[in-house]
């Protein structure tokens, strides 16, 4: 082993009787190892261990107070993910102590009196192959605060993205941008509460954002009509589900697929009442049913040009009558549980004065 990871190892050394500690300190120190820790009370061990973080243990096991199988006992509960390999020192020449040591956990057994070139060589032999296992251990550790950091900076473009091209979609209408996000946010309120998994909730904030994508496909004249719309008109307003969905399919990305999915299904009802396909109750997709709920929560309680915004209580009576009509019965009992969070998001992201 060369000389810095002489320096760099850390030994704890524990022993009840003092020239044993010093004879142990000596025959260390002559070969280099100057980064001990000597305990002779064995009920300073877990203390001085969590503030040494040794890279090898030499361990008594015949101690008063507490034997060297019992401190083994108490390192082991500590559940370092890094544990040092723990040599069993003892006077016992007894095959039963080795074989109880080694099942207990530590890594080697060396007898009293010590033999000095054979203790020397197997704590080099410990202490490089330990010291070898923290520098891996030590690298995959960056590796995977590396890759998170990369993801999570992936996620925040791409969230970014799809937030962008939802608003593209909202600014021809006279939505706001800031609507797309109180939505997509309380979107994923809605599917965590619900019972939906931290990676499927996270799907619905990115893909949610996508859900009148189709309304860039709409004339001016229709989608910016200031009065009601004729009956053919809203049969054209009625296709920005089906062109936003055109947009969208043929990728193979869940999170693409999802925002089909919600662009597609999001005008649907529960009494089957809705477009484009008049589905009804579980037919319609669950990230369907949550955007339709979401997106008109958050359009009642926003003010517009042609309105002004409904009170809180004003909006959930509308969704309350609307319970097993227009939305999931289940869903409206999740949003009035958790009115306080999607408040939090309406205060969050407001409108622009």
């Amino acid at each position: 082993m060369n000389e810095m990871l002489r320096e760099r190892g850390r030994i704890l050394v524990v022993d009840d009787e003092s020239p044993n500690l010093r004879l142990l300190d000596k025959m260390l120190r002559s070969q280099g190892y100057s980064n001990l820790v000597l305990i002779e009370d064995p009920r300073q061990v877990v203390q001085r261990y969590r503030s040494a973080r040794p890279d090898l243990v030499l361990l008594d096991i015949n101690m008063p107070h507490l034997d060297g199988f019992e401190v083994l006992e108490q390192l082991k509960g500590l559940q370092d993910p890094l544990m040092p390999p723990i040599v069993m020192l003892t006077a016992q020449h007894g095959k039963e102590f080795m074989l109880r040591a080694l099942s207990a956990g530590a890594r080697d057994f060396i007898t009293k009196p010590f033999d000095r070139n054979e203790l020397l060589m197997r704590v080099r032999n410990l202490l490089d192959a330990h010291m070898g296992h923290r520098l891996l251990h030590d690298q995959k550790t960056w590796l995977e605060e590396t890759v998170w950091q990369r993801t999570s900076e992936l996620r925040r473009t791409r969230l970014d993205v799809v937030q962008r091209l939802g608003k593209a979609a909202e600014y021809r209408d006279e939505e706001t941008g800031a609507h797309v996000l109180r939505m997509s946010y309380s979107c994923a309120l809605l599917a965590k509460e619900y019972g939906w998994n931290e990676s499927q909730t996270d799907m619905i904030l990115n893909a949610s954002p996508m859900h009148d994508i189709g309304k860039i496909g709409i004339p001016d004249a229709i989608l910016l009509k200031p009065g009601k719309l004729e009956p053919h008109e809203w049969e054209v307003m009625k296709t920005h589900v089906t062109i936003g969905a055109g947009m969208l399919e043929g990728d193979s990305s869940s999170l693409i697929k999802m925002a089909h999915e919600i662009a597609l299904t999001h005008h649907e009802k529960w009494d089957g009442s809705g477009y484009p396909h008049g589905l009804a109750g579980a037919d319609i997709p669950l990230s369907g049913r949550i955007a339709a709920l979401a997106d008109v929560f958050d359009a009642l309680t926003s003010e517009r040009p042609y309105k002004k915004a409904w009170t809180v209580e004003a909006a959930m009576d509308l969704v309350r009558e609307n319970r097993g009509k227009h939305f999931d019965p289940d869903l409206v009992d999740v949003l009035e549980a958790n009115l306080s969070g999607v408040e939090d998001i309406r205060e969050r992201f407001k409108d622009d004065e």
